[in-house]
């Protein structure tokens, strides 16, 4: 799946789980146009940081059979919040950014697949 592609759907799937956790408190997204710049930011923290992260925990992830990356995958997007701005990209928790982030991979697998070539 392209770049850009995978920009959109990740801002896509902020908003709609921003609408879905409306009520709780735990995720909020400001707008539209923030939702696309939290995606585009999760998308390079996740190619220039991600992969250091990965590696320095490495030996709790095979402990933990690769759980542990739902909790590097929470401390991303409170990291994108950081960027972002507190105030228009918010989480309430670690424990929520870390909900979110499953839903969001267990959402953008099954988006991919859907789009493979046949």
């Amino acid at each position: 799946m392209g770049f850009f592609k995978s920009v959109l759907i990740n801002a896509v799937l902020f908003i709609a789980l921003a609408g879905l956790f409306a009520q709780t408190g735990m995720f909020y997204v400001s707008s539209v146009g923030v939702a696309l710049l939290a995606s585009l930011v999760l998308a390079v923290l996740n190619a220039l940081v991600k992969p250091f992260l990965l590696l320095i925990s490495l030996p709790i992830n095979v402990l933990t059979l690769g759980l542990f990356s739902i909790v590097i995958n929470g401390f991303m997007l409170i990291m994108t919040s950081s960027v972002v701005g507190k105030s228009v990209f918010y989480f309430s928790s670690l424990g929520s950014a870390m909900l979110i982030a499953l839903i969001m991979s267990v959402c953008n697998t099954i988006i991919a697949n859907h789009f493979v070539e046949r």
